[in-house]
């Protein structure tokens, strides 16, 4: 069965694929809250495991893992995203385990069920942007095997340094825009609909086939990624940010209020499919 996906949020990506490393990937603040997410993984998949990736972007995450002796099939609903990863790996690694492959979340039932993975991955807000959570984690779990670790990493509702910063300058509405829930960004001059579910919320989706091993914060006292310019005048800011993470990560409530959340499922009893 194939799922519409939103077209605006696909457009979007696509004409974000070319700048996406520059903006984000090689970033101050992109970097450190990367290499927080690449701490949680190492300690979680074991070497020699084949990876699903979900929302792959530009690659680098599966470039990283496939260096520690793991093999991905990587994913994204952009075709330009896509495009750039295979282009990244052709001259960064070109016998790197990796296939990536234009599929959609949403579609991931198009995938062969025969193939079993030992391990499923999304990072950086990927999630936010798939309406049925529910829909995702059923597919997921007829994907890999029992017992297999499944990571995501959402956006927070409540992410408090944007909070301080926006309430600070005056600009309330952007201050608690996530509050809600649900938001409206522009993208390459597209409008995005970005969902922000709670810790709750997500651990209720995935409920009927994975249970919680753990959660971890990321980017608690590490700012959003629009704060770059701040980062690169001040980047002794940015390392005390980064040790302030490294002690409140994953302490219960505060681990919730950085910019995204590393949840970490496992796969377990139940129906799936």
């Amino acid at each position: 069965m194939t799922v519409a996906v939103e077209n605006q949020t696909v457009l979007a990506f696509d004409r974000l694929a070319a700048k996406y490393d520059e903006m984000f990937t090689h970033s101050m603040i992109g970097r450190a809250q990367r290499e927080a997410v690449w701490e949680v993984l190492l300690d979680t998949v074991e070497p020699g495991s084949h990876i699903l990736e979900l929302n792959c972007g530009t690659g680098e995450d599966a470039l990283f893992l496939a260096q520690h002796d793991m093999s991905l099939v990587a994913c994204d609903a952009s075709k330009r995203m896509i495009e750039r990863a295979r282009q990244r790996m052709r001259s960064e690694d070109p016998e790197a385990p990796i296939e990536f492959r234009h599929l959609a979340t949403e579609n991931l039932s198009q995938l062969d069920r025969g193939e079993l993975f030992d391990a499923a991955f999304s990072n950086f807000s990927g999630l936010n942007c798939v309406a049925d959570l529910n829909y995702t984690a059923r597919q997921l779990a007829g994907l890999i095997t029992m017992g297999a670790p499944v990571l995501i990493c959402l956006s927070t509702r409540y992410c408090l340094s944007e909070m301080i910063w926006f309430v600070l300058h005056g600009q309330f509405r952007k201050a608690f825009r996530r509050c809600s829930g649900v938001a409206t960004v522009k993208v390459e001059g597209l409008t995005v609909r970005v969902r922000y579910p709670t810790l709750r919320a997500v651990r209720r989706s995935f409920s009927s086939h994975f249970r919680m091993r753990s959660c971890t914060g990321i980017g608690i006292a590490v700012p959003p990624s629009y704060l770059e310019p701040l980062a690169r005048k001040h980047p002794w800011l940015l390392r005390l940010s980064r040790r302030i993470d490294s002690y409140t990560s994953r302490l219960p409530w505060v681990r919730t209020l950085g910019d995204h959340m590393l949840i970490h499922f496992e796969r377990a009893e139940g129906q799936c499919w």
